[in-house]
Order: structure tokens, then sequence, then C-alpha cells
């Protein structure tokens, strides 16, 4: 029997606007809506507004909620202040990822709100409840009540200024948050994104974040869809989970070992990431630049130049900002060094490729 799919706040406002719709993470969200190009450009050049209301918000409080956080979490939240954010995952025992996601520390004392994939939404609350058996901590999924925003681009922070009512919004530093009343209830406000460029995201009531939307609409904003999400999102070298972390694929294969404070006390995995760095890992994930027009797509295999198979493409696409065909993959360790030839297998035919950064595109906004 198929379950139906959940629909955002902004639902009946895409199908309006003409967007393609398409299944993810069990909701029908749009993938594009004049192209997946012309928004993403957008986004890199103006500013474009996109509906991430699927996410998950959970909020922890309690007498335990800081250790509690710290002891599920890879970074350490302890030096946080009121109003900051943090990236880092939730992690397996043996060092594999429960899922990536912001923490924020709220004004009020031990309350935290976890950010999480929206695909992740049961999985991590099951976990997160499962972990706080010897901890006093509330643990609270709020996920169906808030609607979510991000507002991405260049001209993100005029945008909220000048059409959202934000002119506060100057003020955020990045990966930082402020509260607002509006409409009289709780607006959060973000300097954060997945695209690489600056940006802000806006959780809310389905109400506010439906009158946002349409202020944003009448005053020109581009809307833009998971399509372009994602082709922002790998230019900038960005993971999603699922493809570049999961259960077999920890932060130090994915190359965010700086998300994973060492250092702390203790956190779920930790002894396995230990063991990772001091023994090495397997496999790695690195970027490639193919020298052709060809578009390496997840599956695909990575291979030496004799035929020998020592990896798999994650994430791939003709970037539309640098013109070039490019990849991650995870990669056997000991071919993983930049500058390393590698070759890609797109059905039939072999691309050479070189192995390169993973942050392709470097973004002209200062953090």
């Amino acid at each position: 029997m198929d379950i139906p799919l959940k629909q955002t706040c902004l639902h009946d406002l895409h199908v309006g606007l003409g967007a393609k719709m398409s299944p993810f993470a069990g909701y029908d969200m749009p993938i594009q809506y004049s192209g997946i190009i012309d928004e993403h450009n957008a986004v890199r050049h103006a500013v474009g507004v996109f509906d991430v209301s699927h996410m998950g918000e959970v909020f922890v409080s309690g007498p335990d909620a800081e250790s509690f956080v710290n002891y599920i979490f890879t970074n350490d939240i302890r030096p946080m202040a009121p109003g900051s954010i943090l990236y880092g995952m939730m992690l397996y025992h043996d060092g594999g990822t429960v899922d990536d996601l912001l923490v924020y520390k709220e004004f009020e004392p031990l309350h935290y709100l976890l950010v999480v994939n929206a695909s992740n939404i049961d999985k991590d609350c099951a976990w997160l409840r499962e972990q706080a058996e010897a901890f006093d901590v509330k643990i609270d999924d709020q996920s169906e009540a808030w609607g979510q925003i991000a507002v991405q681009g260049p001209a993100a922070e005029t945008a909220l200024k000048d059409l959202l009512g934000f002119p506060e919004a100057a003020d955020i530093a990045f990966y930082n948050f402020r509260d607002f009343e509006r409409d009289g209830g709780r607006v959060i406000v973000s300097r954060t994104g997945y695209t690489g460029e600056d940006g802000f995201e806006i959780y809310a009531a389905p109400a506010f974040i439906r009158k946002c939307w349409q202020k944003l609409m009448d005053g020109g904003v581009k809307p833009c869809g998971l399509g372009c999400r994602d082709t922002l999102r790998f230019e900038a070298g960005l993971p999603l989970y699922g493809d570049e972390l999961t259960a077999d694929i920890s932060p130090v294969m994915a190359g965010l070992g700086m998300f994973c404070k060492l250092d702390k006390p203790e956190f779920i995995g930790k002894e396995a990431l230990e063991e990772q760095k001091s023994m090495g890992v397997p496999q790695k994930l690195v970027g490639i630049e193919l020298q052709d027009k060809a578009v390496p797509r997840a599956g695909y295999p990575v291979e030496l130049e004799d035929g020998i198979e020592v990896g798999v493409v994650t994430t791939g696409y003709h970037s539309i900002s640098l013109e070039k065909s490019l990849c991650f993959a995870l990669v056997d360790s000991a071919h993983t060094a930049l500058g390393t030839p590698l070759f890609v297998r797109i059905r039939k035919r072999v691309f050479p490729g070189v192995v390169v950064k993973k942050r392709f595109y470097q973004t002209k906004y200062k953090k």
C-alpha cells in the first residue's frame, strides 16, 4: 500500500506557480519552476527562495540538555553563545553517520533546536530518545508545527529588509540567529543556508511563512526548487545525507573531521573516529574534474587507467557556474591525493579526470 505524500504549507502556491513537483523525503516537493539553470543563476547572482518546510525541527530542553546534546553531537556545543549555530553530525558507535544537522543554542537557558534532514526525522527522533534514557531531558519533535523558507543569494539581505520587514538582518552574523515576534508567534531568522552564498533561513508558523513567500513573489524574488538546491550545494562542496554521508560513510571518510571535536571528553562514535584518524580509512570522498563534457552520475564506477575499479561517484553534474564536468566520489584512499589521475566509466565509455578539492566554487560572499 502506497503511503500518501505529505505536503508543506506552501504546496498549493507551488502548484499555482506551475512548479514541476516530485516526491522527496516523503513530501511532494517543487523540483523546478522556470528551470534549474535559471534558478541556479538567480541564487548565484541575485536572490532566490526555497521552500524547506520539509526539514525537521526537534527541540531539546531540560537540566541535562547541554550534556546530552554534546554527547550525541560531534561538534562541541559548550562554548556556544545564545543565538549561535553549529554544524555537525550524530553518529552510530561505529562512526557511521546517523544524520548531519544544525544545533541552535536558544536564548532560554538549557534549550536547543536541532534542525535535521527531512528524510531522517523519524529515525533521528527515535535515536535521540533511545540515547536520552540516562539524561534528564525533554525531546520535542515540532516538525509539523513549523514552516521554513531559505532566502539565498547576494541580494538576500536586501530582500529580508525591504520585502519581509527584517531590517535587523544586516546585524545577524554568519551562523547566528535572532528571535522575533510576528503575528503573535515566534519567528527564527538565521544567517544560514545550503548554497554557498549569503542567505537566511526563516522558521515560523505556516501562516506566517505563507505571507513571507507571497511578499517575496510580489517583490520579484525567483522561486527555486530542489533541483538547483542540489546543484548549488554540490558546487559549494556541501554533502548530502544519503550520498556523501551515510551509515557506512563516516565524517572522517567524507573529509568532515573538522566538525568532530575529538578533544572533548565524550560523544557517541568518538572512539571509532579516533581509530580511523590514527589507522586510516579504506576510502575517502574526493572531488574529480573530468576533461570532457560528459556528466558523471551517482553510481558510476571510478577506475584507474588499467580499468581497475577503485571507487564510485556519489554526486555529479556538469557545473552550471563553472561549465565543467565535476563529481564527488568515494575512492580507495591510496588514490585520493590532489592531482591523481582517475577515470569515470559512463556507460560504455571511460572519461579521464583528476582529483581536485571538493569545494569547486568559491563564492564572493565573505563569511
